[in-house]
């Protein structure tokens, strides 16, 4: 039996901050397609007189680290969309995670934003940047919560309430764990949960773990209102 190290896209992340604050990351939503920058090695032609057998030879010359692309839903207004028209003409700091916690990071700029307003499908956004200099590849580091979790539902006996775990960078897998008074509720690991009557005045929350090969990281949900009665 044949075994792969590999997996869908799913889980990827992009994050953009501008070089003048480069630790104050704007996390780019709604991104389903990205290309990471490609190396293109420019080949310098050193044929002289004497080549042997009349055979061009040629010596390495500059990598240029070429372009990334990122195709995404576009929701005009947005904060991303906000964004994303505002660094035109500034230096950026770009982050891609996977969902296996390896990062690349690189210099650039952005190159161009296009939107596409079809008449009977979505709205879609591409944005091009510009990289520059040589990106660099992290091992995997711990997942990162973007968009902590949630609950909905009406805190009642009997009514279900759902867990939302969020928006992560570098997870692979999600799990859940509700609390009554922050006290661990057993056997309560799904994504929905239904307060029973020993549950009346308790405030429920959802504890999220994100974990990948290598780390895990927790976060947990703002609680809900008392829970009521049937």
């Amino acid at each position: 039996m044949s075994e792969t190290g590999t997996s869908i896209g799913y889980g990827h992340v992009l994050e953009i901050a501008l070089a003048s604050a480069p630790t104050a990351f704007t996390y780019i939503k709604e991104v389903y397609d990205a290309t990471p920058p490609a190396d293109s090695d420019d080949q310098v032609d050193a044929t002289h007189m004497q080549s042997p057998n009349r055979r061009r030879e040629y010596i390495p010359g500059l990598t240029d680290s070429g372009e990334a692309a990122y195709e995404m839903n576009y929701v005009p207004g947005s904060v991303t969309d906000k964004f994303l028209r505002s660094i035109r003409g500034k230096l950026l700091v770009i982050r891609q995670t996977f969902a296996n916690g390896v990062q690349i990071i690189f210099n650039g700029s952005r190159q161009g934003y296009e939107t596409a307003i079809p008449l009977d499908d979505k709205m879609t956004a591409t944005l091009t940047l510009k990289v520059s200099g040589d990106p660099y590849m992290t091992d995997p580091t711990a997942p990162r919560n973007l968009i902590l979790p949630a609950i909905t539902g009406v805190p009642k006996v009997g009514v279900p309430l759902t867990a939302t775990a969020g928006d992560w960078a570098g997870a692979t897998t999600i799990t859940y764990q509700w609390e009554a008074d922050g006290v661990v509720i057993a056997g309560a690991t799904g994504e929905s949960f239904v307060p029973l009557v020993g549950n009346i005045g308790d405030v429920i929350t959802v504890v999220v773990t994100a974990t990948n090969s290598s780390f895990s990281t927790t976060a947990e949900s703002a609680g809900t209102a008392v829970v009521a009665a049937a």
